[in-house]
């Protein structure tokens, strides 16, 4: 799933960090901070992992289906202006042609672009586009966001982001429009497209 290069230097990012909390006024070596610069070096690598990470949407099933659509992909970032998590879910939905991706496929596809410094509009765009270049016929990708850099700075507004971007045949208004009211309301009468 990941490691296509080196992991990070978990080392120099510690000293790093503990530097940090030095010109934060703290001191790196009471009780409280002696383990954190090296805590923070281990999440950074995890919650940072996209960048090495491979969606493996190179896994696909000979089967002809009208559309798939994942609902509610949960996902983290970190917005690259502030680096403070912006989180939600992601709904993917596309049209194959003649092969279908491992649905596991997708939830990594998300967790690829958007474990990384990001914005939402950019991570939508990424994930549609991956899509497309794998030889889809259409791809739609609708984000649902929270941002802490809006909720607890700023603003400090309580408002959540949606972003679309929609490739291929999806460029079609009436599939478009039909796709996205399945994604908003499941019982939605589903048309083959």
């Amino acid at each position: 799933m990941q490691n296509k290069e080196k992991t990070i230097n978990k080392k120099k990012v510690a000293k790093l960090i503990r530097q940090l909390l030095i010109e934060l006024g703290e001191n790196p070596d009471r009780e409280g901070l002696i383990g954190t610069p090296v805590r923070m070096a281990d999440m950074y690598e995890e919650i940072f992992a996209g960048y090495r990470m491979d969606a493996e949407l190179d896994v696909t099933f000979s089967e002809d289906a009208d559309m798939i659509i994942a609902r509610d992909i949960q996902f983290y970032s970190m917005c690259e202006h502030h680096m403070l998590p912006f989180y939600g879910k992601i709904h993917v939905a596309y049209i194959p042609a003649g092969k279908v991706f491992g649905v596991s496929k997708l939830v990594r596809l998300v967790e690829k672009h958007s474990r990384r410094l990001q914005i939402q509009e950019r991570l939508t765009k990424q994930i549609a586009d991956e899509l497309m270049r794998m030889g889809v016929k259409g791809a739609l990708v609708l984000a649902e966001g929270e941002h802490l850099c809006m909720k607890m700075r700023g603003v400090r507004n309580n408002s959540s982001i949606m972003t679309v971007a929609y490739r291929g045949i999806m460029e079609q208004k009436d599939i478009r429009e039909h796709i996205l009211a399945i994604i908003q309301n499941p019982k939605a009468e589903f048309k083959s497209v």
